[in-house]
C-alpha cells in the first residue's frame, strides 16, 4: 500500500522527482563521463609507459663513454641504463621534414613500439623503424626505402617496422605548438646502421628506484662535472604536456558534479520537506491505522533513494561511454597513443554511493521530526509560524515601505528555509555559468595575449643548426627581419629546479614582452627578466640571484633578476643578446622573425612558419578544451533551468494559501503576479552576487590546474557577464511569469481548506 502511495506521490509532483532524478543523473554522468575520459587517457597511457618500459629519466652529455656509465650503474644496485645516440636529420622530401633519429644499442629502456612489420632488430644495419603518423602523413609503408641527411653523412634505409614511441606521445617542434606530422617524425635504428664504427653516444636512458629527486642529487654529488643534464621523467616535455592535460581535464570534471550533486540534494530537501508537510494528515492517519514509525520513515527515505538510484546507475553506464568518445577524436590529432578506451573508476562508483547515502539522509531530517509526535496531533495542521516585529520593522522607514516590500520582507523572515534554498540554488547556477564563461573568455584573451599582443611578426624563419652568422645575417637582410635565439633551460633557485626557455630578443620590435596587464615592458640590454608563472614556481622576486643552464650544455652560470614579465605560454627568461655574451654564453640565432610574408626557400632555413600557420595550430591544439568548455556551458544552463524551475515551482506551492487569502481579500491578479515576482528578483539578485566569488574561485582552480606551460589569470569579459546575468534573471522571470499565472485558474475555497 505505501509503494503505491510512494507512485502516486511521484506523479502528482513529477516536475520536482524528475528534477531530482536529472540532478543525480547529471553529477554521475558528468563526473564518470569526464573521469572515464580522464581516467582512461591516464591508464591507456600508464600501460603504454609500462609496456614500452619508459626510462625514469635522461642524462645527456656529448659523450658517453663505458667508464660514465659504468659509474652511473654503480649509484645503485638497481640502475639500469642503456645510451642512445639521439640527433637532428632531414629526411630527402620537397618540403624536408624534420625526423629525430635515435641510434640504439639495445631495445630495453624506451621501447620502439611496433605497430606493423618485424620487431626492432639490434643486429640489422640496413633496416629502420619509422613513427608511424610520419609514415602515414607520406604515406609509406614496411618495405620502402627512406633517406636521412645529418652532419654530413646521407644514409639510405628500408623501413622494417612502423610504430610509436613512449618518449613521443606529444611530437612538435620549436616552431610550432602542434605537431604536423607532414613535417616532423622520429626512427630508431641499430647502432650499426650508424655511417663510422666511432659512434659519440649522447643520451643515456636511466631506470631507478627511488624519487627522481634523491637520484639527482646522487648523480650531482658523484658525478658532478661529468654531463651536461639530467631530466626526470615528469619533467620531460613529451610526458609533462600529456600529464598537464589529463589534470586539467581531471579538474573540470572533479568541480561540476559537485554543483550537480549538492543541487540535486537542497531540491530532494525542499521537495520531501514540502510533500510531508502538506502530508501531515495523512501520517497521522498511517500512525493511527497502526503504521511503526519506523514503516513511515521507510516510505518517505525510499522517495529520494530509488530516484537516486536509478538516476546514478544509469549515470554510471551512460557517461563512460558516451563523453569520451567526444574528445578522444581531437586530441588522438595531437597525441599519440596505440590506444584510446574509456576506463573505469571505483572514485565513480564511491560518488554514486555517497550521493545516495546524502539522499537517505536528506529525506531522514525532512521527516524526523513528523515521526516523533504522535497520532493526536500529527493528524492536526502546523502551527502556522508567528511573525514577530523585528529590528527592521521598528524603524522609521518601514512605513514608507510599499505592501509588496513589506509582505515579501515578512515572507522571506517568516519561510527563512525556503528563502536560503533559493539563493543557494541561484549561487550554484551563477558559479557554474561564471566559470564556464570565464574559461570561454580565458581561452580567447590567452590566444589575444600571446599571437597579438605579444608576437607581431607575420613570419618566424627557422634557422638550421649549421648556419653560419653571415648566411643568418644575408638572410635577416633579405626579409627586413630581425634574429632571436631560443632555448630549453633548467633554471635552480633555492627552493625549486624547473625546466624553462631562453629567449633572447635581439632589440626586436616583433616580439614584445608585457605585464599581466598586457602592457609592454622594456628590458634593458644588462637585465634579465623571468616569467611570473616561473617566478612563482622557484619562490623568487626581482632582485634574487637563480642559476641557470642551456640543455645541452654543462656551463651553470648565475645572474640576478632584474624584472618579471608575464607570459600565458612560455615560461622562462627573457634577455638580450649582449646580457648573454655577458654571462660568459653563446648567443646563437635560432630564428628570424619579419613582417613580411615570407613564402621563398632559403637554404640555411628549415622551415618557415607564418601567424596565420600558428594560429592554426594553436586551434587544433586547444580544440579538445573548447569542447570541454562548450559541454559545460551546456550543463551550467540545463542546471539553472532545472534548478530556477523546481525552486519556482516549490516557492509557489507553499505561499499557495496565502495568495488565496491576498485574492479573496481584493488583489487584482496583476499585483500578485508583481508580489511574487518581486520575491522572486530579490532572491535571485542576492544568489548572483553571492555566485560571483564562488564563481571566480572555482575558475581560478580550474586554471591553477593547467600546469606548468600556462599562465591565465581568471577573468570574465563584460559581455559575458552580461550574458550571465541575462541567462540567469531571464530564467527567473519566465519561470516566475509561468507560475504567476496559475494565479487566475486558482481555487480559492480549496487553497484555503488545504489546512483543515
Amino acid at each position: 500500500m505505501l509503494a503505491k502511495k510512494m507512485l502516486r506521490d511521484i506523479k502528482k509532483h513529477k516536475t520536482q522527482f524528475l528534477s531530482i532524478f536529472l540532478m543525480a543523473f547529471l553529477g554521475v554522468f558528468v563526473f564518470a563521463g569526464v573521469g572515464g575520459e580522464s581516467v582512461g587517457l591516464e591508464v591507456n597511457v600508464n600501460n603504454y609507459y609500462n609496456d614500452t618500459n619508459l626510462a625514469d629519466g635522461w642524462i645527456y652529455s656529448p659523450n658517453l663513454d663505458m667508464n660514465f656509465i659504468d659509474d652511473v650503474n654503480n649509484l645503485t644496485p638497481t640502475t639500469q641504463s642503456e645510451r642512445q645516440l639521439v640527433l637532428d636529420s632531414i629526411a630527402d622530401f620537397s618540403n624536408n621534414p624534420e625526423i629525430k633519429l635515435h641510434f640504439v644499442e639495445n631495445n630495453t629502456i624506451s621501447k620502439f613500439y611496433l605497430m606493423d612489420g618485424e620487431p626492432l632488430n639490434i643486429s640489422d644495419e640496413d633496416g629502420v623503424w619509422l613513427d608511424k603518423s610520419f609514415a602515414d602523413a607520406k604515406n609509406l609503408k614496411v618495405g620502402d626505402n627512406i633517406t636521412f641527411e645529418f652532419n654530413g653523412f646521407k644514409i639510405k634505409k628500408e623501413i622494417k617496422g612502423i610504430g610509436y614511441s613512449p618518449e613521443y606521445v606529444y611530437h612538435a617542434s620549436t616552431s610550432s605548438v602542434i605537431p604536423d606530422f607532414n613535417k616532423i617524425g622520429f626512427a630508431y635504428m641499430s647502432y650499426k646502421a650508424f655511417p663510422t664504427d666511432n659512434i659519440p653516444y649522447n643520451v643515456l636512458n636511466v631506470k631507478f628506484t627511488g624519487s627522481p629527486e634523491e637520484y639527482n642529487n646522487l648523480l650531482s654529488d658523484k658525478l658532478d662535472g661529468e654531463y651536461n643534464s639530467f631530466v626526470e621523467q615528469s619533467e620531460h616535455s613529451s610526458v609533462s604536456q600529456f600529464s598537464e592535460e589529463i589534470n586539467q581535464h581531471k579538474m573540470m570534471g572533479d568541480i561540476f558534479p559537485v554543483v550537480f550533486i549538492l543541487i540535486a540534494m537542497l531540491i530532494l530537501l525542499t521537495t520531501m520537506t514540502r510533500i510531508i508537510a502538506h502530508q501531515r494528515t495523512q501520517i497521522g492517519i498511517l500512525k493511527a491505522s497502526g503504521f511503526t514509525n519506523k514503516s513511515i520513515m521507510i516510505h518517505y527515505v525510499s522517495y529520494g533513494f530509488w530516484l537516486v538510484l536509478i538516476g546514478s546507475i544509469l549515470g554510471l553506464i551512460i557517461g563512460p561511454v558516451t563523453l569520451p568518445q567526444l574528445f578522444y577524436p581531437s586530441m588522438s590529432s595531437t597525441y599519440k597513443l596505440p590506444s584510446w578506451n574509456p576506463a573505469w573508476s571505483m572514485d565513480f562508483v564511491y560518488v554514486a554511493v555517497v550521493m545516495i547515502i546524502m539522499s537517505l539522509l536528506v529525506s531522514y531530517f525532512a521527516v524526523r521530526s513528523i515521526s516523533k509526535e504522535n497520532p493526536a496531533d500529527t493528524i492536526k495542521p502546523k502551527i502556522p509560524k508567528i511573525s514577530s516585529s523585528g529590528l527592521v520593522e521598528k524603524i522609521g522607514f518601514w512605513k514608507h515601505l510599499s505592501f509588496n516590500s513589506r509582505w515579501n520582507y515578512r515572507d522571506a523572515k517568516r519561510n527563512k528555509f525556503r528563502a536560503l534554498m533559493t539563493i543557494i540554488g541561484v549561487i550554484g547556477c551563477t558559479a557554474l555559468l561564471v566559470s564556464a564563461f570565464g574559461m570561454y573568455d580565458g581561452m580567447n584573451d590567452l590566444k589575444e595575449w600571446e599571437f597579438n599582443q605579444i608576437n607581431h611578426y607575420d613570419s618566424k624563419l627557422v634557422i638550421d643548426n649549421d648556419a653560419s652568422l653571415s648566411e643568418i645575417d644575408d638572410v635577416a637582410r633579405d626579409v627586413d627581419g630581425d634574429k632571436i635565439m631560443e632555448s630549453a633551460i633548467e633554471i635552480e633557485s633555492d627552493s625549486a629546479k624547473k625546466s624553462g626557455s631562453l629567449i633572447a630578443l635581439n632589440h626586436t620590435d616583433l616580439i614584445t614582452p608585457t605585464d599581466y596587464d598586457w602592457n609592454k615592458i622594456e628590458i634593458g640590454d644588462d637585465e634579465v627578466s623571468i616569467s611570473q608563472k616561473m617566478a612563482d614556481m622557484l619562490d623568487i622576486s626581482v632582485g634574487d640571484t637563480v642559476k641557470l643552464h642551456i640543455i645541452g650544455s654543462d656551463k651553470w652560470i648565475k645572474t640576478k633578476i632584474d624584472k618579471i614579465h608575464a607570459d600565458p605560454t612560455s615560461q622562462g627568461i627573457v634577455m638580450s643578446s649582449d646580457k648573454i655574451e655577458n654571462l660568459d654564453l653563446n648567443y646563437t640565432p635560432t630564428s628570424i622573425v619579419t613582417e613580411q610574408h615570407v613564402d621563398k626557400n632559403y637554404s640555411i632555413i628549415k622551415t618557415v612558419n607564418s601567424m596565420k600557420d600558428i594560429t592554426s595550430s594553436w586551434d587544433e591544439l586547444t580544440e579538445s578544451m573548447w569542447l570541454l568548455i562548450y559541454i559545460l556551458i551546456f550543463f551550467a544552463s540545463l542546471l539553472a533551468i532545472v534548478v530556477l524551475y523546481n525552486l519556482g515551482l516549490l516557492s509557489f506551492t507553499e505561499i499557495e494559501r496565502e495568495i488565496a487569502t491576498l485574492k479573496v481579500l481584493g488583489f487584482k491578479t496583476g499585483s500578485l503576479r508583481k508580489l511574487l515576482l518581486t520575491q522572486n528578483l530579490w532572491f535571485t539578485f542576492a544568489g548572483f552576487i553571492l555566485g560571483l566569488p564562488v564563481g571566480y574561485y572555482v575558475l581560478k582552480m580550474m586554471w591553477d590546474s593547467s600546469g606548468d606551460s600556462f599562465y591565465i589569470l581568471p577573468s570574465i569579459s563584460p559581455m559575458n557577464f552580461i550574458l550571465t546575468a541575462t541567462i540567469t534573471f531571464t530564467l527567473s522571470i519566465l519561470v516566475n511569469l509561468m507560475f504567476s499565472r496559475k494565479i487566475k485558474k486558482l481555487n480559492m475555497v480549496e487553497s484555503l481548506k488545504s489546512g483543515e
